[in-house]
């Protein structure tokens, strides 16, 4: 499954990834932003959001973008560094062009802060939440409170990856208010090792108008986040999908948030 020459003649032009991880950063990354960016750029992708766990990204992709000239989308994770749930972090990075607002990842369950502020201040700029590592009945409790504060773009983070844990009528569920982002670094040896058919079928069972198809790679031991999409691509087409619903699942619902 994971021959990923295989997918090397598979063309990204007009798409977007909505999770990448980039250097600088903590951990070992396979690129930083500026390579990133300028890979996207030669394969004529749309988008890339760059992610970190420890620090916003909102500054790096502006920089990124004015040096490239492709679009690179930041934000920020609410973890322990940035304050947790902390509000003037999100202010920060909305004026700074951040546009993603992710609930706590590696500091879920320990993260305090306060969520009516955050939730006011994703409404107020019009960022993208991100649920994060979240727990399925945290979601629904989080899309709950983000619609009273007229949170409107929402995005469910690898729904199906042991961090999460969601079932496939709690993802459905989810889809009435939020988009699912599948990763396929949930079915990396090194990771969930997941069967791939659980995100194939998790998206059948959902429906591909309320999917979005990244990678979340970035990672030192696994292959390029542009590798890492056309061989998601290769394996959605194994899998039956047709190449307008992966354009769908690729880039007109990833545009819809970040339009």
């Amino acid at each position: 499954m994971f021959d990923f020459s295989l997918s090397e003649g598979i063309e990204l032009s007009g798409l977007v990834d909505t999770h990448v991880h980039t250097a600088p950063d903590v951990k070992e990354r396979i690129m930083n932003d500026l390579e990133l960016a300028y890979a996207a750029l030669d394969e004529g992708m749309e988008a890339v959001v760059i992610k970190s766990h420890t620090e916003p990204t909102a500054g790096r992709a502006r920089l990124a973008s004015e040096v490239t000239g492709m679009r690179v989308i930041g934000g920020v994770t609410l973890n322990t560094p940035v304050g947790g749930l902390n509000p003037d972090a999100v202010e920060a990075a909305a004026l700074m062009g951040g546009k993603f607002v992710w609930l706590p990842t590696t500091s879920a369950g320990r993260a305090g802060g306060d969520l009516d502020a955050v939730l006011s201040a994703v409404a107020e700029h019009e960022m993208v939440l991100g649920t994060g590592h979240l727990k399925p009945d945290e979601i629904f409790r989080v899309i709950d409170l983000a619609a009273e504060h007229g949170v409107r773009r929402i995005i469910i983070n690898h729904p199906l990856t042991g961090v999460v844990g969601a079932t496939p009528e709690e993802q459905r569920e989810m889809s009435r208010r939020a988009y699912l982002e599948h990763c396929l670094v949930a079915c990396m040896p090194r990771h969930d090792g997941l069967d791939f058919e659980s995100i194939a079928g998790a998206v059948r069972y959902v429906g591909v108008r309320r999917c979005i198809l990244a990678t979340d790679f970035g990672q030192g031991h696994n292959p390029s986040p542009i590798l890492g999409m056309k061989h998601f691509i290769y394996l959605m087409r194994q899998h039956g999908f047709s190449d307008r619903e992966l354009r769908i699942m690729c880039r007109e619902n990833p545009l819809r948030l970040i339009s």
